[in-house]
């Protein structure tokens, strides 16, 4: 469904700018420009969704802002975009494969990689999780990156997705454990699958690592129309409801990266949760976590260390 939101979305404002441009190339073309004149109706028509696209961002990098970053700040913001332009503009609207296993090279599990349940975000699809993806396949790891229906639903609607994965996963491999990786909203959705689970069944889980979740709610979504968003706002009774539910065994299996200049979780430092450990990050946007170099290689470190028997290598 979010694929072909995004079509639609930027087939509409290709559209806007060609109409935009071609007003532009008609004011120039009587002012004597002659072809060159024609050049308004590429440009505005490229420029107007990467201006888009821009001001999201620029919206959320500073209203989130950070003391101490100084110029920095400005390479954060660019990062950021460009991150945004590959996910949202070139990634996600062309679906590969959702919800399909991918072994690793030699169509063989590895029997000493955790197969790895890939969870998005908010406003996300699978596409959002390629890069982590290969470095995830290379390193041997069977993965699976599901995507969530409804887009705008539940938060608790999306549990049932999450243990298909992990029941198909875990019958494909042979393995008796899978680790989960949530980015952003995905890993409330993990942790909402997780407090269904049977105490007698969390030997399933190996590990649950999540990146940039919203653990306490964020400040950002206030006034969203869906459902969702309203679930994730700051403090909301879903969210107080959700760490309340938890005990000791489940907090056990997390690990939270922290990432204390996010633009989407604010406030940042609170996004943590009782008696589970604690990864810092800084100098990193909230979308760029799943590409950037530094977080994939902490998640593939995080996982070479678990064993899909359970035991320890």
């Amino acid at each position: 469904m979010l694929a072909l939101l995004l079509r639609g979305l930027y087939l509409f404002q290709l559209i806007t700018g060609a109409l935009l441009g071609t007003y532009l190339a008609v004011l120039s073309a009587r002012q004597g420009a002659g072809a060159l004149a024609l050049l308004w109706v590429p440009l505005v028509a490229v420029s107007l969704p990467l201006a888009t696209q821009f001001l999201v961002i620029l919206t959320s990098m500073w209203l989130s802002r950070t003391p101490g970053l100084g110029r920095r700040w400005w390479g954060l913001l660019w990062r950021e975009f460009t991150s945004a332009v590959r996910i949202f503009m070139l990634r996600q609207p062309w679906p590969r494969q959702p919800n399909a296993i991918l072994l690793p090279p030699g169509d063989a599990p590895r029997r000493d990689r955790v197969p790895v349940v890939l969870v998005h975000g908010y406003v996300c699809n699978h596409r959002v999780w390629d890069a982590m993806t290969q470095a995830l396949h290379q390193a041997g790891h069977p993965v699976l990156a599901l995507d969530l229906e409804p887009l705008f639903g539940s938060i608790d609607d999306y549990a049932p997705r999450i243990e298909d994965a992990v029941t198909r996963l875990l019958a494909h491999t042979g393995a008796s454990q899978v680790a989960l990786v949530g980015h952003s909203m995905g890993g409330l959705a993990i942790r909402a699958w997780l407090r269904r689970v049977p105490a007698d069944q969390l030997k399933r889980v190996a590990r649950i690592i999540t990146l940039g979740s919203p653990h306490q709610g964020t400040r950002v979504t206030r006034g969203a129309p869906t459902q969702n968003g309203q679930q994730m706002l700051f403090q909301s009774d879903w969210v107080q409801a959700l760490g309340h539910s938890e005990d000791a065994p489940r907090r056990a299996l997390m690990h939270i990266a922290l990432n204390l200049n996010d633009n989407i979780c604010i406030p940042q430092r609170q996004q943590v949760l009782p008696g589970v450990p604690v990864t810092e990050f800084r100098g990193i946007g909230h979308l760029e976590m799943c590409l950037n170099p530094r977080v994939i290689d902490w998640t593939r470190q995080q996982l070479a260390s678990l064993s899909p028997t359970g035991d320890q290598p």
